[in-house]
């Protein structure tokens, strides 16, 4: 597998107006990337600047200390998983996999032992002599997959390769390519649109928005250290709460802020870069806000909509600041609309944003959730 370096890299299409501006990132050999954001961020054509298939407009691509930008696709050591499965509809299963190697005139042995080395990591064994329209959408993206393994490549680029299936399909799809990675020790990068799917699959991940990566860093770290309001919001499902307030105290050991009436939340952030009178947004998880006053923090709600999942549910709830916030609750709890239940969250579970958007470090960005369990347990 190989390292990549990505040094100030810019797109530009007219000359003047930037899509993507000072992209800078290293990506280790044997990680799994995951490029995330919304869709116009930016993902896709920084993908297709890896690969070769899109130009870079200013700064350096590396890949295993080399310089690669003016490098053909061809020569760059890459294989690349599409959106749609580009499978070529009168060839079977066998000849989409080997078409590729047969262009680059490798040997007859060499092509089946590896065709027949990424079906078996597939289990596509079977499917080899069927045509793409005798195969499922899952077992087509196996397929497309195991063409770009059949190459060896120093790097492996997926764009999007889940979103043409079913949510079924999807779960399943991830797993193997979680697998694949474990197997392969590849260098993955990953493009999607979808949180659940970086949360699940990458070793890093990268969020990007307006050009710009916001944030990189683990699955945790960006979940409980978000570097910004984009990325508290975006990573997540349901997004963060946030309350507007203003700093009534602020140190290093902490933040306390007036969210209404005299309403006071305190905090475990570092305060030192902020000012009393400050306007700030605060940040909760939705897991991180019980029912009940086992916390030191405590609100009161009116439900508007209950979500049940079975062994949970989300409460839509109206704080008595009129903002609304999402709530994880018990399944079993029978709750209904109209309710007015009591809220209450540990100091250490709240992020703090300044008017820039910009958090303050949390002091202990830890587990809440088993924190929750100590509590109530």
């Amino acid at each position: 597998m190989s390292q990549v370096a990505l040094k100030n890299l810019t797109k530009s299409y007219d000359g003047k107006n930037n899509v993507l501006s000072g992209i800078n990132l290293d990506i280790q050999d044997g990680e799994f990337v995951v490029l995330v954001g919304p869709s116009g961020c930016g993902k896709s054509t920084l993908l297709r600047m890896l690969s070769g298939l899109e130009s870079i407009s200013g700064g350096d691509l590396e890949i295993d200390h080399a310089r690669v930008n003016e490098l053909p696709p061809a020569e760059r050591g890459i294989a690349m998983v599409f959106q749609s499965y580009a499978l070529y509809p009168h060839m079977n299963v066998y000849k989409n996999m080997a078409f590729g190697l047969k262009i680059a005139g490798a040997k007859k042995d060499e092509i089946d032992r590896r065709i027949r080395h990424a079906a078996g990591i597939l289990k596509i064994d079977h499917l080899l002599e069927r045509l793409p329209r005798e195969l499922s959408g899952g077992q087509r993206q196996r397929v497309a997959i195991g063409r770009a393994i059949v190459r060896e490549p120093k790097l492996f680029l997926f764009d999007e390769p889940l979103s043409n299936l079913d949510a079924a399909l999807r779960v399943q799809t991830r797993l193997e390519i979680a697998k694949l990675h474990k197997d392969l020790a590849a260098t993955i990068v990953y493009v999607t649109h979808d949180q659940v799917e970086a949360m699940t699959l990458g070793d890093k991940i990268v969020v990007m928005h307006d050009g710009h990566i916001q944030q990189a860093g683990s699955p945790l770290e960006l979940y409980q250290q978000p570097a910004n309001l984009f990325v508290a919001t975006f990573i997540g499902s349901p997004k963060m709460n946030l309350i507007d307030g203003i700093v009534t105290e602020a140190s290093a050991a902490g933040v306390s802020v007036k969210v209404a009436g005299d309403q006071i939340v305190r905090t475990e952030v570092d305060g030192s870069g902020i000012a009393i009178g400050d306007k700030v947004s605060v940040g909760i998880r939705s897991e991180h806000l019980w029912e009940g006053d086992a916390g030191s923090e405590r609100f009161h709600g009116t439900v508007n909509l209950v979500e049940h999942l079975g062994e949970a549910n989300y409460l839509y709830l109206t704080l008595e600041n009129g903002q609304d916030v999402v709530v994880r609750g018990d399944g079993e709890r029978a709750v209904h609309i109209g309710d007015t239940i009591a809220l209450s969250a540990p100091a250490a579970a709240f992020h703090v944003f300044n008017r820039d958007g910009l958090a303050l470090r949390r002091l202990k960005p830890g587990n809440m959730v088993a924190a929750r369990h100590r509590t109530t347990g």
